[in-house]
């Protein structure tokens, strides 16, 4: 009888102990990708001491500065991690708050974030160490344009400053002002045609050619889901790529661009525009497109509304879902 109390005592503890300690096994990386494009997740990157998000729900984008730091928006503000995950400095508040896109910008050593911000109908360029704004991007009513709602999506700096505002939750038109935000032009319309965009969702400035070019992301085109070249001077050059999901925003780095499809996955092309690798697919229908996906839900190396990426200098991508929790992801890219 005595030996068989001291069993169960001694399984009871063995069970309490179990729980606690398969909770704190850490979660493997995965790897992903094919060939020069092969990475490995880091699990827990950009986590709290606690294993929680920190950022709040996401619906934007990643950019890296000179320093290696990572910058990433959600829906209260930007956040600043170090290449190791940890939050070095946050820029909260309403002035801050639902920046759609990013892109960073070195400007006499300086180095400037601009933001489109669909719900606050604006564009915006901040300092990246201070959040200094020193420019804002309403509205251009010099445009004679009479629209119904105005919604920034995406933003895109050009060589000599001229700044690209893309109105993709709206009219579809691309916005051009010179550096100061003198409004300049506009171009695009929506519609499914050859030269309409249907979401001109994501645009970043395709420095693979040269002279660099507009590389815009239309989402929800016909066939669903493609890539095209715009000129500076708002000229259409051609459609790059078709059938890739509803892609969100586009990141360069050398010969390289990262596509993000809110379908849960990553496609990297080269310079012929060619698949090389797709990073995260998720194949269930329940928790791709979703943004209701909570952290206890997440799985390590599947993505569920792949939205926002960058590389650092050494080929490392970073990767933000659109996401309740708010998600950011680190892939270490495989030498």
């Amino acid at each position: 009888m005595l030996k068989r109390f001291l069993c169960v005592v001694t399984l009871a503890l063995i069970g309490g102990l179990a729980a606690p300690l398969a909770a704190a096994e850490k979660v493997a990386p995965v790897r992903m990708g094919a060939g020069l494009m092969t990475f490995d997740t880091v699990p827990g990157w950009g986590l709290g001491p606690d294993g929680k998000s920190q950022i709040g729900p996401t619906h934007g984008g990643v950019v890296i500065d000179k320093a290696g730091n990572i910058y990433t928006s959600a829906n209260m503000g930007v956040f600043v991690f170090n290449p190791e995950g940890q939050v070095i400095r946050r820029f909260l508040g309403e002035k801050y708050s639902n920046i759609h896109d990013m892109k960073i910008r070195d400007e006499d050593g300086v180095e400037f974030i601009y933001g489109a911000r669909n719900a606050n109908a604006e564009g915006i360029k901040f300092h990246s160490e201070t959040g200094d704004i020193v420019l804002k991007l309403p509205f251009p009513k010099e445009s004679g344009l009479e629209l119904k709602a105005f919604s920034p999506t995406a933003i895109s700096v050009a060589p000599n400053g001229d700044i690209f505002l893309s109105d993709g939750y709206a009219s579809n038109h691309i916005f051009k002002f010179d550096k100061t935000g003198k409004y300049l032009k506009h171009f695009g319309v929506k519609g499914n045609g050859l030269k309409e965009f249907n979401t001109a969702h994501g645009m970043v400035l395709d420095t693979r050619y040269d002279p660099p070019r507009l590389l815009v992301c239309d989402r929800n085109h016909e066939p669903k889901g493609r890539l095209v070249h715009y000129s500076l001077e708002g000229e259409f050059i051609d459609e790059v790529i078709t059938g890739l999901g509803m892609p969100t925003s586009a990141a360069v780095q050398g010969d390289y661009v990262s596509v993000p499809d809110l379908h849960g996955r990553l496609v990297i092309l080269d310079k012929s525009n060619t698949i090389m690798a797709v990073l995260g697919h998720n194949s269930d229908p329940a928790t791709r497109v979703n943004f209701n996906v909570p952290q206890e839900q997440w799985k390590e190396g599947i993505f569920s509304g792949t939205h926002g990426s960058y590389w650092d200098k050494a080929g490392n991508l970073y990767v933000q879902d659109w996401n309740v929790s708010g998600r950011i992801m680190k892939l270490v890219r495989v030498k």
